[in-house]
């Protein structure tokens, strides 16, 4: 407790001596005259102190740099700066930098990298959860400013636990495509994505030093076999995450972490299906469309129907045209469905990859290849490519491929699927099928393309 929780009934308070009754009113409140949980022994657990705030900040720390990792992955997948139709994210800067344009080779590359993305994010939400309870008392740090110092570390904390919890919420409600944020998911998220990072390389270069010291104050091997009954709190003068007044321990420092893992692998067991495929799909209790699928041939998930994508009946048949245009003078060239159908045809087998983590597993897409298009448009080495969709509305009506995705003979002006015509939900008459693309660019209900050179 406190020193002012000592006094005899009627002393001054220490460092006060009119006592707390007749402290200035300008005064800030010493720590034992606040209430509730500003004081720092309505904190009581005995588990609470630098070594599990430490543990469980080096495990979250690993999980966060792979995220941010493949975050900046998945966003070069959209070739940003190809152009403004892929990227609209206002103000950038040099925010918005990738090394590389996106390549189509390996093909399973973007079905990796987002379901390593998407899954790990689902299961750090328990380490997430436990180092925000280990850290709790932090937050009602009394008195909030103490030094410049301080002032740097507590706004770092701030941005840090602000930007961590809007970022892995922004997350999951993408992943079931719940938008009830105001504003663009992509903007929200790109711009969460730096401030919780910069807070997170701020708040580690200041606590480094602690943490070490916290880590090797008790081995980790050696805290795992110490039971509940066997469990007692750090030194109280180790940090203000200790309790002065410990209640008995309910639970030991490794039920705290096994608590935490067993939710991760919960969360493992029930999300990470819907990008590996196979069986394992079946156990995807979490995919966000794990119910969402055609039917016959095309018989696998459905991101955006046709009915809300706005397309009309009218529109795909028989008056339905493709318009090629290639970088010269000339006329458009203008095509019909059974035009495309009588011009040679290849095969290909490839999934389709969903920024929400989901894969569909390879399907059989059968169409002209998109390369054999730009030259009958008059593009003989095309730079890239713009495909406009008959969707109304949505981020990704219009989409720029790049020259390698052009180029690739993989890359598909698909026209049917496992054998049977697309489906009116899988993009009839026409849709773009590329090489380890983001799902959102395989473009559906295809009505152009642009070729620059």
């Amino acid at each position: 407790m406190s020193d002012t929780e000592h006094q005899p009934a009627g002393s001054p308070a220490a460092g006060s001596p009119s006592g707390p009754a007749r402290r200035h009113p300008l005064r800030l409140a010493l720590p034992g005259d606040l209430p509730g949980p500003f004081r720092r022994s309505f904190w009581r657990s005995p588990v609470r102190g630098p070594w599990l705030a430490s543990v469980l900040g080096l495990l979250l720390l690993g999980g966060v740099l792979v995220l941010f990792v493949t975050g900046l992955l998945s966003y070069a997948a959209y070739n940003p700066d190809l152009s403004p139709v892929n990227d609209t994210t206002p103000g950038k800067g040099w925010l918005g930098f990738y090394l590389f344009s996106w390549p189509t080779r390996p093909e399973w590359l973007y079905q990796v990298n987002q379901g390593l993305h998407v899954t790990l994010g689902l299961v750090l939400v328990p380490i997430l959860l436990a180092k925000l309870w280990s850290v709790l008392p932090r937050l009602f740090e009394w008195p909030p400013l103490r030094s410049p110092a301080h002032a740097v570390e507590r706004l770092s904390l701030f941005l840090l636990v602000g930007g961590g919890v809007f970022e892995f919420a922004t997350g999951i409600m993408n992943i079931q495509q719940w938008y009830v944020f105001p504003g663009s998911f992509y903007t929200l998220h790109f711009y969460g994505a730096w401030v919780f990072v910069a807070a997170l390389a701020v708040h580690a270069t200041v606590k480094f030093p602690a943490v070490i010291r916290a880590l090797r104050s008790r081995g980790l091997l050696r805290e795992l076999r110490v039971s509940t009954a066997g469990t007692r709190q750090e030194a109280p003068d180790a940090s203000p995450l200790v309790s002065p007044a410990p209640a008995a321990p309910t639970i030991s420092r490794r039920g705290v972490l096994a608590f935490a893992g067993a939710g991760s692998l919960a969360l493992l067991a029930l999300s990470a299906g819907q990008s590996i495929g196979g069986p394992l799909r079946r156990t995807a209790l979490l995919a966000p469309h794990g119910q969402a699928e055609g039917s016959g041939p095309g018989n696998f998930q459905v991101n955006v129907t046709v009915a809300e994508s706005g397309v009309q009946a009218r529109q795909t048949g028989a008056s339905w045209r493709l318009i090629l245009t290639g970088p010269g003078a000339g006329r458009p060239v203008t095509l019909t469905r059974g035009e495309l159908l009588a011009m040679p045809q290849v095969s290909v087998r490839l999934p389709i990859n969903c920024v929400e983590g989901w894969s569909t597993g390879d399907q059989e897409w059968t169409g002209v290849r998109l390369r054999e298009l730009a030259r009958l448009a008059g593009a003989e080495h095309p730079a890239n490519a713009l495909v406009e969709s008959l969707q109304h509305g949505g981020a990704f009506g219009r989409v720029v491929l790049s020259a390698g995705q052009v180029s690739d003979p993989d890359s598909l002006l698909a026209l049917r699927v496992n054998g049977a015509d697309l489906s009116p939900d899988h993009g009839y008459p026409a849709r773009v099928i590329v090489p380890a693309s983001p799902g959102v660019h395989n473009t559906k209900w295809v009505a152009g393309m642009t070729f620059a050179s």
